[in-house]
């Protein structure tokens, strides 16, 4: 079993938490909004991918060919709000990563109260989302997201 402080650190350096968008047109905001947690690690260590998916006892295991990577994902909205957001406020980060939590944990919250299928509450969300990973990529800008918004009748 790894020690929490350990899982923490090791996230400090190789973990993510990540909003992302899709474009659907069937939802009646036109947005579908995906939260996920992800440790990335060399295939060399697979092996450590394996005994944190076991620690948070959630998410799965796939292999990343564009960066040759094992990757541990939690998607699932409740994992996130019962076991990944509780261990980093009990064991939390130090370095900037910390800033990116706090918005992903109230993001995910705002997502577990359905609050990302209101006009209004998705556009807070979306604030808060590219707020985080300035450096990460993203497929559409936030004025992108802000103008299907914008469009939606709701």
């Amino acid at each position: 079993m790894l020690e929490p402080w350990y899982v923490t650190g090791l996230i400090e350096g190789e973990g993510c938490f990540c909003v992302s968008f899709t474009k659907r047109a069937k939802l009646n905001v036109g947005i579908e909004t995906r939260p996920s947690f992800s440790l990335s690690l060399n295939r060399r260590d697979v092996e450590l991918v394996k005994k944190v998916r076991a620690f948070f006892d959630c998410g799965g295991i796939r292999y990343s060919k564009s960066d040759r990577t094992f990757k541990f994902e939690v998607r699932n909205i409740s994992d996130l709000v019962k076991k990944i957001i509780p261990h980093f406020e009990k064991y939390p980060l130090i370095g900037e990563k910390q800033q990116d939590f706090k918005k992903f944990s109230e993001v995910c919250k705002m997502v577990r109260a359905n609050l990302h299928l209101s006009k209004n509450h998705l556009r807070q969300i979306i604030e808060l989302s590219y707020q985080m990973n300035a450096s990460g990529k993203r497929k559409y800008t936030k004025g992108d997201l802000l103008s299907i918004l914008e469009e939606v009748k709701v």
